[in-house]
């Protein structure tokens, strides 16, 4: 009898070895341990090597779990009966579900779910062992399953989900959104991964604020306000402001200037001028990145379907929405945004809703309008008066001025102050 209560017991410790082992290779971190691999880690290599066959990893461990739990529970009842007759099926029963239940499940899935990484790490070893042992039965098994599948119409699907790889990734950047230290961090992956969905349009420089040039003027007032623009690259254009005829850099502006020793009135700044780049504005950020490093270039004139001149893409707006405003050292860092006492913030109506949500993690809607005013012109379907109010998303807002037909400038109260009783 001693002998059967110390195999008993050898099982019931196997049975919990099995539960921990499926439930921190499950669980374990893979960018982790495809890191820890690359580090040179051969443990975790072979975690990644378990995870990478992962039907047979389950396979073999539900086998040995079965195997294990009807063996120790044939055993158990066996001694049951023998010693308490009949009535020992009704023991075995209750004390078998305590102890598996609490010394073989829960115990060790809680333990490997808190110490997920270091656990995979050192079960790893003796897992590859067992799988390579159990690996042919567990190969004839799903051979056996997908015949089944088939014969009832139904197959497994192989091929990679990329919407749910991009889907996973939004979520492990969810799951570790907690810590403050990381914000920034999070942000930017955010950034990245929306590069695809986001529109040069939705980033772009509007014509209405862009520094272009009148290759019509003279050349020295032409030189006079290439010195005083920010921008290093300016739009040329002739007759009206669509008919972009190039790109002048002012460095070559500025070699110009300096080989006519002065003689400004020979200077000709369309002929230094460059081949205007012209993209429709549909193309997604990703695309625009990909085409900046192929032409090698940074600049780039956006145009509707009709060929209209909507604005310019430049690489450092594509780099700015991945890391934000490269320039503002400020804790608000969207520019026409003031927060007040109260919890809501005054926002100028062209800051766009993808700063708003970026910068205060807020989830307003940004596919059927760029600018924060262009939403409450959507939700609302009019064009407000100057003091009428709005709730959108959760989120209040408040009219404050209005120039001709466009909204300039509204208060913006987020859920909590609305909550609060503050906003």
């Amino acid at each position: 009898m001693v002998v059967e209560i110390v195999v008993i017991v050898v099982l019931l410790t196997l049975l919990g070895f099995f539960a921990g082992s499926e439930t921190a290779l499950t669980v374990a971190s893979k960018p982790l341990m495809h890191q820890l691999e690359a580090e040179g880690d051969h443990r975790a290599g072979g975690v990644n090597r378990l995870l990478a066959h992962k039907e047979r990893l389950l396979g073999s461990i539900l086998l040995g779990n079965t195997l294990v739990h009807i063996l120790a529970t044939s055993l158990a009842t066996s001694l049951a009966i023998a010693a308490f007759g009949e009535a020992g099926i009704i023991y075995v029963t209750a004390g078998l579900t305590v102890v598996i239940l609490v010394f073989c499940e829960i115990l060790p899935k809680t333990f490997a779910i808190q110490h997920a990484n270091r656990a995979a790490l050192v079960i790893a070893p003796m897992m590859r062992l067992f799988v390579a042992v159990l690996g042919p039965t567990i190969h004839a098994v799903h051979v056996f399953v997908a015949a089944l599948l088939r014969l009832l119409g139904a197959r497994a699907s192989t091929d990679t989900d990329i919407e749910a790889a991009i889907m996973e990734l939004r979520g492990a950047i969810e799951v570790h959104a907690r810590p403050e230290e990381v914000k920034e961090e999070r942000r930017m992956l955010r950034s990245i991964l929306d590069l695809a969905d986001v529109e040069v349009g939705d980033v772009m420089t509007h014509r209405r604020t862009m520094a272009t040039l009148d290759g019509g003027q003279p050349p020295g007032e032409l030189v006079t306000q290439i010195l005083a623009s920010p921008y290093t690259r300016l739009p040329v254009w002739t007759d009206n402001p669509d008919n972009v005829i190039g790109v002048v850099h002012a460095k070559d502006v500025l070699r110009a200037v300096s080989a006519l020793d002065g003689r400004l009135e020979e200077l000709d700044v369309a002929a230094l001028a460059s081949k205007p780049w012209f993209i429709p504005d549909s193309t997604t950020l990703l695309e625009q990145l990909a085409a900046f490093r192929q032409r090698r270039e940074h600049f780039a004139l956006v145009v509707d379907e009709y060929g209209t001149l909507m604005g310019v893409v430049t690489l450092e707006d594509i780099l700015e929405e991945i890391v934000g405003d490269i320039a503002d050292e400020h804790d608000i860092a969207v520019a026409g945004v003031r927060p007040q006492p109260d919890g809501s913030y005054i926002v100028d109506g062209s800051v766009t809703i993808r700063d708003l949500n970026r910068e205060f993690e807020w989830r307003l809607p940004d596919e059927e309008a760029a600018t924060i005013a262009g939403l409450v012109l959507h939700e609302s379907r009019q064009i407000p008066q100057v003091g009428q109010t709005f709730r959108f998303h959760g989120f209040r807002f408040e009219v404050l001025r209005r120039h001709r037909n466009q909204i300039t400038s509204l208060r913006l109260t987020p859920p909590k102050a609305i909550a609060s009783g503050r906003g």
